[in-house]
């Protein structure tokens, strides 16, 4: 009987589990079944202020959806795609707000909402260049951060070559634990904007590095340029599309495959040389920071292993201790006293290694490093740190370090390697057409180092971008801020061309004829050995001026440094004139000008002596007698460029002649 009534009851139990499943199936119990929004539109957004602003969504079943906010009530029928949407009526900088949705049984509420302003961060690296790659520089940031009303949408990485609807990420307001995830440059333009303007930021961060322009441009954006659409075309075919993938990933694991095959640090019985007491009387010595090409291993592609003896005192063993590896190129896997202690495969990340105290000795240790080289320079990036951080205490570890070459084989051919995320609109379609109509103030753009060698055409690209991404959004021409290109490679001794120049030249004729733009000059605080330099603070410093001139429309600032305006010949001399003087012009950190150069009807351009005379600078030399142009910061990384105004902002690069310029 007892067996009975325990049956029926199992029985009972589930009948009404699976009533509660088929309901469930039929109606949907939950907001996720019926009501599905955009990542973009969820809890702790933040929206434009002060303009009618647009959300949207999808209702699965297609009936009429309601929304509730501010007090006010909004509806919408899903279309035959079952998307809706609606504008909510303008609404000042504050918060916080809710918006409820519902259709039928389903609804949904969006917390935590703030108004103010949002501004879309894009372009490539730079602008992704991500806060935690800061912690030497700005430590602080990274763990007393606390601003709520500063968020960042990161929007995930998506390549497509018809336009997407979708796309992941989440809103992340500014405190120790996410701040490293934010875009550095976009953090540092939100928090002085934040400062000034006391208003919420909003950062929508969609860059991806070493990505050209062209990846950002819609295909009615690319109309005037074929070429682009031909290849657009070509990838719009998935099975082509897949074919030139696969044929890339093959050639890569098959490169990396016989690098680790033929790597002879790797030896069996536990002999391989990371460990602890490795022979190394027969490698040789290389400097560090520094590449192994100036040290005997010229176009050594592959494996090299490196490895340094440091002696610890008994004094200092009390507690772990800290790599900081700066970067190396390429890859890297770090073994300290012969145990793996960390690896990066990216060589513009920053290595910052923990090291164990159960590792550490008294007396002689051994760092090992094995780098893999897929192309171009190896070894330790010249101009960063390099140092063992122990008890409070920071170690140097430059210096020589013994090296032998693992494995030799051919570079990667990635010339040839067909990079869909750099195809046209490629990233347009993944990264920024999910969220057209998304109400913002405007647009901050980092990018051009991958269009440097097509420079000329930029000059019409970019412009075409700007028109494009302003007819997509439709909200009017709203600022769109330029980020020149910082100063980078090897200085030269003498005026020459540069393909750098010239597309830094094409970022600055685009904001001064495209209306509404803006561009912060960066040709001071770049670094000679990294396209990464690590001041983001004056970059989003000087983009926020710009948005003070550009977005809010402040009269008196100085917002940029002086800016070349015209010029006159007399006799042996040019005269140059600017705008944007500030307080007036100054040679900073010394009483003379430099990085000017002049040429005459030959076109060769020398070395050239520039005085400041009143808001004029006097260009002359001993060698031209007869100047037609002037040259100024003219050059992929010209040193010592030290025109600015009073203010302190630096001018940016400029040329008086439109002579055809030399393509490297």
């Amino acid at each position: 009987m007892k067996l009975l009534i325990y049956t029926m009851k199992k029985m009972y139990k589930i009948i009404c589990v699976n009533i509660i499943l088929s309901l469930t199936s039929l109606y949907g119990s939950t907001s996720k079944a019926q009501i599905k929004l955009p990542a973009l539109v969820s809890d702790s957004m933040i929206l434009q202020r002060n303009k009618t602003v647009k959300i949207w969504g999808w209702n699965m079943d297609g009936k009429e959806v309601t929304i509730q906010f501010n007090h006010k009530k909004y509806s919408a029928k899903p279309d035959a795609s079952k998307r809706w949407e609606v504008m909510l009526a303008s609404t000042k900088a504050g918060g916080p707000y809710e918006i409820s949705i519902t259709a039928g049984v389903n609804s949904k509420t969006i917390k935590e909402i703030l108004f103010g302003d949002v501004w879309l961060c894009s372009g490539q690296s730079n602008m992704g260049f991500v806060m935690q790659d800061l912690a030497n520089k700005y430590p602080e940031e990274l763990t007393k951060t606390e601003n709520p009303s500063i968020r960042q949408f990161n929007v995930g990485r998506q390549i497509s070559f018809v336009p997407k609807e979708t796309t992941t990420g989440e809103w992340k307001r500014a405190c120790p634990a996410n701040i490293g995830k934010f875009s550095a440059v976009a953090y540092y333009m939100a928090k002085n904007l934040f400062d000034k303007y006391k208003v919420p930021i909003g950062i929508i961060n969609s860059s991806w590095g070493g990505t050209p322009a062209q990846a950002w441009t819609s295909e009615e954006g690319l109309q005037d340029f074929s070429h682009y659409l031909a290849k657009l075309n070509f990838f719009k075919d998935s099975t082509k599309c897949d074919s030139v993938t696969q044929r890339d990933k093959f050639v890569t694991d098959n490169w990396y495959k016989k690098v680790h095959e033929n790597d002879k640090g790797f030896l069996p019985e536990g002999k391989s040389w990371f460990a602890f007491n490795t022979d190394t009387k027969d490698w040789k010595t290389m400097k560090v920071p520094g590449y192994w090409d100036n040290y005997g291993a010229k176009d050594v592609f592959g494996v090299v292993w490196v490895k340094r003896e440091i002696n610890l005192s008994k004094a200092l063993s009390a507690a772990d201790a800290e790599l900081n590896f700066g970067m190396l190129d390429d890859a890297d896997s770090t073994y300290f006293n012969g145990v793996c202690i960390g690896s990066t495969i990216n060589k513009y990340t920053y290595r910052k290694y923990k090291v164990p105290n159960s590792l550490i000795k008294e007396g002689r240790n051994e760092i090992t490093v094995r780098i893999v080289n897929t192309d171009g320079l190896g070894g330790f990036i010249p101009d960063k740190s390099y140092s063992l951080l122990y008890n409070h205490q920071s170690i140097s570890l430059e210096g020589d370090w013994k090296y032998q070459i693992g494995a030799k084989v051919d570079a990667i051919p990635f010339s040839s390697f067909t990079r869909l995320q750099n195809q046209p609109a490629s990233l347009y379609n993944g990264m920024i057409a999910p969220f057209i109509g998304y109400g913002i103030k405007g647009v901050a753009w980092y990018q051009g180092e991958s269009n440097a060698a097509l420079f000329e055409e930029y000059r019409k690209l970019l412009p075409a971008m700007i028109l494009d991404w302003r007819k997509k959004f439709a909200q009017g021409d709203f600022p769109f801020l330029i980020v020149q290109l910082a100063n980078y490679l090897q200085p030269k001794s003498i005026p020459a061309s540069s393909n750098w120049a010239g597309l830094r030249e094409a970022q600055q004729l685009t904001a001064q004829k495209v209306p509404n733009c803006g561009l912060a000059v960066t040709i001071d605080i770049g670094e000679t050995f990294d396209i990464h330099p690590l001041n983001k603070w004056d970059v989003g410093k000087r983009l926020a001026l710009a948005a003070e001139k550009i977005a809010y429309h402040e009269k008196n600032i100085a917002f940029s440094g002086p800016t070349y305006s015209g010029m006159q010949i007399k006799g042996n001399k040019i005269i140059l004139s600017f705008s944007n003087l500030g307080s007036g012009l100054w040679a900073k950190d010394t009483t003379g000008l430099r990085q000017f150069a002049i040429a005459g009807a030959d076109k060769k351009f020398v070395w050239a002596n520039a005085t400041i005379q009143g808001n004029t600078i006097i260009v002359e030399s001993e060698a031209v007698q007869n100047p037609l142009a002037v040259r100024y910061a003219w050059a992929d990384n010209p040193i010592g460029c030290n025109l600015y105004n009073k203010e302190g902002l630096p001018a940016s690069p400029f040329r008086t002649d439109d002579w055809e310029l030399e393509k490297l």
